[in-house]
């Protein structure tokens, strides 16, 4: 860009207090129905762990892991480590990677009800290849099915809930699709608890049942509205003004609406928007949405969510136990949810994050000294100590529900400029789906290697990312999304980083 030139300057100062509108029905229905993409992301999280430590599954696929887990001379830590086992579960995840990347183009040129059908379709695909799966490339063909609808889906859920919500209630409402993601697990867990009595094809009905909540995105994407920054990024200010005006439920949205049309102009002059977002102004956005999910990964929880039935399993637990405890840790989650949803927008995101923080490293010490102590590679834990396992890790598990689990997604979604949105969206998703494709693919393996200290391991990451939020993450808790801009300029760090306004105006921006 030509320096000196003064061209559209996005949103250049704050008309938060001029806002108006309340939550309609309209916009609760719209956010409910966006929410069921973390829905099928949750499902397909739960269920993996699920069928995998059931018998008939491992038999039909995996017989070299069903004659070790039999073993009863077999190092407890290493009865599953395998790498075939591992792709079953990782595959999703790096099919999404890529897939998120492709749909970020998408979100931006055609609006976020596009990318939502798109991922709707692919998993109603990959559930239908799974439920039928007579081999494994063709069970991984059906997984990776289900990781381009993940990609599609979690790259354009939380940018529409974001942008559908009033900013008082926006940090509530963008959770929906965490709650919708917990409420996936639990039902995955619930379905596995009863499949697995069905021999021999209940692990495809746990699989093919992926199905509904594809179902219902699809057709929801195609009943949905498209959200007015969406509308008036692409041209349709006057279409996006009358759905501004209903979702809020009233005629004043001047305010609102000038806010959408200034970050609209900045947005249309931007024509490389993953370049843009490389630029100093932009640093500590770019920052976030590495950071964030890869903290959010790095708690440990996948490694729970995945392989509860497996971890549980190789602590001696039972079949019908292991499935039990993670039905138990799929409910905890799903519950304290609500508990941020509640708050989040009351107590802000840094409160929760830090507390957060601290309740996770706490409890992943606790396991490691519990296990540390009572459980090695030839012995099981007591019945006693088994139960107070399953209360550590459903603390653990509390921890993460009502802090990193949905503060993960919310805050790399609301921070964006409209420029960059779609392309910032994009990459968290990318570093998000990353990070779990690598535990999935190695947490196995690790906890054949550093068997109790994987806990430690994930503790350790804890404590820095607590550390981080506590000294690098601003409070985003009622700023309006199109004036998030501004908040970087007030803070004691980023606002070293930040071009000044001279400069900021040379390059396009504010």
């Amino acid at each position: 860009m030509a320096g000196g030139h003064i061209s559209p300057v996005g949103v250049a100062k704050e008309r938060a207090q001029q806002y108006q509108g309340k939550v309609t029905s309209y916009v609760v229905i719209a956010c409910i129905v966006a929410a069921v993409g973390g829905a099928i992301f949750g499902y397909d999280i739960g269920v993996s762990g699920g069928v995998s430590s059931m018998d008939d599954f491992l038999v039909k696929f995996f017989k070299q892991v069903y004659n070790k887990k039999n073993q009863s001379h077999d190092n407890n830590y290493c009865k599953y480590n395998n790498y075939g086992l591992s792709a079953f579960t990782s595959s999703l995840y790096l099919a999404g990677l890529v897939a998120s990347l492709v749909a970020s183009p998408l979100t931006r040129n055609y609006g976020r009800r596009a990318s939502i059908i798109c991922g709707g379709i692919n998993f109603l695909i990959g559930a239908g290849l799974n439920a039928a799966a007579l081999n494994l490339p063709m069970l991984i063909l059906g997984r990776i099915m289900l990781g381009v609808g993940i990609g599609f889906g979690n790259q354009a859920v939380p940018l529409y809930l974001s942008e559908m919500a009033p900013t008082h209630l926006r940090g509530g409402l963008n959770m929906m699709f965490q709650f919708a993601t917990t409420l996936g697990i639990f039902t995955a867990n619930m379905i596995n608890y009863g499949t697995e009595k069905i021999h021999p094809w209940g692990w495809r009905l746990s699989l093919g049942l992926a199905a509904a909540p594809a179902l219902l995105m699809t057709l929801g994407g195609f009943l949905l509205p498209e959200t007015p920054n969406s509308l008036i990024e692409q041209g349709y200010q006057d279409r996006g003004r009358v759905v501004l005006e209903k979702i809020r439920g009233t005629k004043n949205v001047n305010a609102e609406f000038q806010d959408m049309i200034d970050a609209s102009e900045l947005a249309n002059s931007i024509e490389n928007p993953f370049r843009s977002i490389l630029e100093k102004r932009n640093r500590p956005q770019l920052v976030m949405a590495i950071c964030m999910p890869t903290f959010q990964i790095m708690t440990g929880i996948n490694s729970i969510l995945f392989y509860a039935p497996v971890l549980f399993q190789s602590m001696g637990f039972g079949v019908n136990a292991t499935l039990y405890s993670s039905v138990l840790t799929g409910a905890v989650l799903c519950l304290s949810t609500l508990v941020s949803i509640a708050t989040v927008d009351k107590w802000g995101r840094r409160a929760l994050l830090i507390g957060g923080g601290i309740q996770m490293i706490i409890c992943q010490i606790a396991v490691a000294i519990i296990l540390g102590l009572k459980f090695g590679e030839d012995k099981e834990l007591s019945k006693g100590f088994s139960i107070l396992v399953v209360v550590i890790v459903c603390l653990f598990v509390a921890a993460f529900g009502w802090s990193w689990g949905p503060l993960g997604w919310t805050v790399p979604s609301e921070i964006f400029a409209l420029e960059t949105r779609s392309a910032g969206q994009s990459i968290t998703v990318a570093v998000n789906l990353f990070f779990t494709f690598v535990i999935a693919q190695i947490f196995l393996t690790l906890l054949c290697a550093f068997k109790y200290g994987i806990f430690l391991f994930f503790a350790g990451w804890i404590t820095i990312m607590t550390a981080f939020v506590y000294f690098f993450l601003p409070e985003t808790k009622g700023v309006p999304i199109e004036e998030m801009i501004l908040l970087w300029r007030k803070h004691w760090f980023w606002k070293k980083i930040m071009p000044n306004i001279p400069e900021a105006y040379n390059n396009n921006i504010v």
